[in-house]
């Protein structure tokens, strides 16, 4: 089960080690990234940062999917992190259980504005977001469990 989907474009850090795993109760983080799941250095450092007693799964975007749409895999209680707007449709898109999106990092870059103190989007983002909210998916801000959450929609 999905406890929570989250765009960090950090993904396994200390606010999600240490705030976000014992908060939702999770064992299990899924990192959907195809980059990350090619890279053996940067699957090194994303396990040094997992918390004790915690899967760490790194997977492409696809097999990240196929994992999360098999009934064998749907006891794991699991904290889904993606690093950007549009790895995160494709998962929406591909695992139906995801109903609803956190936002909680996405560093300002060229052609990018702040939303957020945390939350930097592009026009390209928001024509995404547009869409997911189309779909019906919530789309929340926070950057740990006890922020209140933001709506998306009421920051673009």
């Amino acid at each position: 089960m999905i406890k929570l989907t989250r765009i960090d474009d950090r993904l396994v850090h200390g606010q999600v080690a240490f705030t976000w795993t014992p908060a939702l109760g999770v064992d299990c983080l899924i990192v959907a990234n195809d980059k990350v799941a090619k890279d053996e250095f940067m699957k090194m450092a994303l396990g040094l940062a997992k918390p004790a007693g915690t899967k760490l799964l790194i997977k492409s975007l696809i097999e990240a999917a196929a994992f999360l749409n098999d009934e064998k895999n749907k006891t794991l209680k699991v904290l889904l992190l993606i690093n950007s707007v549009k790895d995160a449709y494709i998962m929406a898109n591909e695992v139906p259980e995801i109903q609803s999106i956190n936002f909680g990092g996405i560093r300002s870059k060229e052609g990018s504005r702040l939303i957020s103190k945390a939350v930097a989007v592009s026009d390209d983002d928001i024509t995404i977001i547009r869409d997911l909210l189309n779909k019906e998916i919530e789309l929340e801000v926070r950057q740990v469990p006890t922020d209140q959450k933001q709506m998306l929609e009421s920051l673009i």
